[in-house]
């Protein structure tokens, strides 16, 4: 889908965004391997979260159909079980997923491939969670997912006992699993997908499973397994988990997802307006982006409301003042903005002077090669931008206009749309349906604040 915006700002306003899909991820496997029911409010819709729940669905069997309904029926009411977000009236979501679990050993062998479809989170997170249980299964991904590193998370599962085979480093994926003791773990490079994939296994190992990182990423799993009581410790860099333990269903709402929550305060600080996004999860290792931006001269203000199985939530305003300035971003600050490195790229072209970000290898094992993605999009809209190595250097000479392409990555099409509010002329941007991928709804939320959306001519 090719889409054209007109450059102009948006509104000042208050909006939310749809919750969270790595915090969705987690606690629908927690849901799903509990004992008892678990009530989950504010799912996001997203294509992933849709993939992991399909999957759990296959893993439960055909005696509890409510995930299933509702990985097929996300966007759309049925039954109780479809996610009814809507960007126009976000604020009361009235759907609750129920989910009846009967723990690990209700888990049953699923019936063919478990398709993971364009998520790294969900096929890593599985794998973990599959490595303890007596069944053979195949994880499965498309062609961007299955071009993305799985030994990574392999070769440690194989170490706690788990018979795993890749192809040739990448997925399918086929898990026999069983039997595990647990293991002590410097991981190579920072990765929150294979910290949780080793924690969740080593819930269902014999001894203690240990983890070290070696930078700190995103902490969701040890909150949500420390909020259930299962026994983890965080000591640094360091996480201890001990296996044999389950815990009972849970009723927790989904906190808007801060990541998807970057794209709009982008918007707003381009439009240079005030904003307020409400609802939002404010989890500290989610929000090192805000550090960045205050670099870069944006001024934002965190508010926390309350707790959801561990996580804060509340309200994120933005000023509606900001002057930017590029700034340098070193490269152990990258694990924890991996995810908002387009965006805030993208708004480095509005900067005065070169924005740096060094060390951004990782981006080229994403849903795209986000590294190269990026630079030839800034160029397509009449930028300039330099993947030098594994760096990426952005100069602030604004954008003339033109068209990008987001080579099916959900972040780069949104990166691309929000950019285009400040360039000098229209600017088309093709492959926007990948937004669906985290932010379903975006363009819907960008128009209600005001920016000039249409179909490409």
């Amino acid at each position: 889908m090719r889409v054209h915006f007109t450059p102009g700002p948006i509104r000042s306003g208050s909006v939310r965004v749809p919750g969270d899909k790595s915090i969705a991820h987690r606690w629908l496997i927690l849901a799903a391997t509990a004992r008892g029911t678990s009530r989950l409010l504010g799912l996001p819709p997203s294509l992933d979260v849709r993939s992991t729940a399909a999957c759990l669905a296959k893993l439960s069997g055909p005696g509890r159909p409510a995930l299933e309904a509702w990985a097929g029926n996300a966007g759309v009411a049925s039954e109780g079980h479809g996610s009814t977000w809507n960007p126009d009236r976000p604020e009361t979501p009235d759907w609750i997923l129920e989910v009846e679990g009967e723990g690990r050993s209700g888990l049953v062998e699923p019936p063919d491939d478990l398709d993971c479809g364009n998520s790294g989170t969900a096929i890593r997170l599985l794998a973990g969670m599959l490595a303890s249980v007596p069944f053979t299964s195949t994880l499965v991904g498309d062609a961007s997912l299955s071009a993305r590193p799985m030994e990574r998370v392999a070769a440690p599962l194989r170490e706690m006992g788990a018979a795993v085979r890749t192809t040739e480093g990448h997925a399918p994926i086929k898990i026999q699993g069983g039997y595990l003791r647990g293991i002590v773990s410097a991981l190579a490079l920072p990765s929150a997908q294979v910290k949780g994939a080793l924690l969740f296994a080593g819930l269902g190992a014999e001894g203690s499973t240990i983890v070290t990182e070696p930078a700190a990423t995103r902490d969701h799993t040890e909150r949500a397994f420390a909020a259930l009581g299962l026994p983890v410790s965080v000591e640094g860099s360091t996480i201890t988990v001990r296996g044999g333990s389950e815990h009972q269903g849970f009723s927790a709402s989904v906190p808007g997802d801060p990541s998807s929550a970057a794209f709009l305060v982008a918007a707003a600080v381009l439009s240079r307006v005030e904003l307020s996004i409400t609802g939002l999860g404010l989890n500290p290792s989610r929000l090192h982006y805000l550090q960045i931006l205050s670099r870069m001269g944006v001024r934002t203000r965190t508010t926390v409301e309350r707790e959801e199985l561990g996580e804060p939530v509340g309200e994120l305003w933005v000023a509606p003042d900001s002057e930017l300035v590029g700034t340098e971003v070193g490269a152990d600050e990258l694990p924890l903005i991996i995810d908002e490195v387009p965006v805030l790229a993208l708004l480095a072209t509005q900067a005065r002077g070169e924005t740096w970000f060094a060390g951004a290898d990782e981006l080229r094992v994403k849903e795209s090669d986000r590294l190269a993605g990026i630079a030839r999009g800034i160029a397509a809209l009449g930028g300039q931008a330099d993947a030098e190595g594994d760096d990426l250097v952005v100069s602030g000479v604004g954008l003339r206009g033109g068209v990008a392409d987001a080579q099916g990555d959900h972040r780069l099409a949104m990166a691309f749309a929000v950019a285009a509010l400040r360039a000098d002329a229209p600017c088309d941007v093709s492959g926007m349906e990948a937004a669906d991928v985290s932010f379903p709804g975006f363009l819907s939320v960008i128009r209600e604040l005001g920016a000039a959306v249409g179909p490409a001519s």
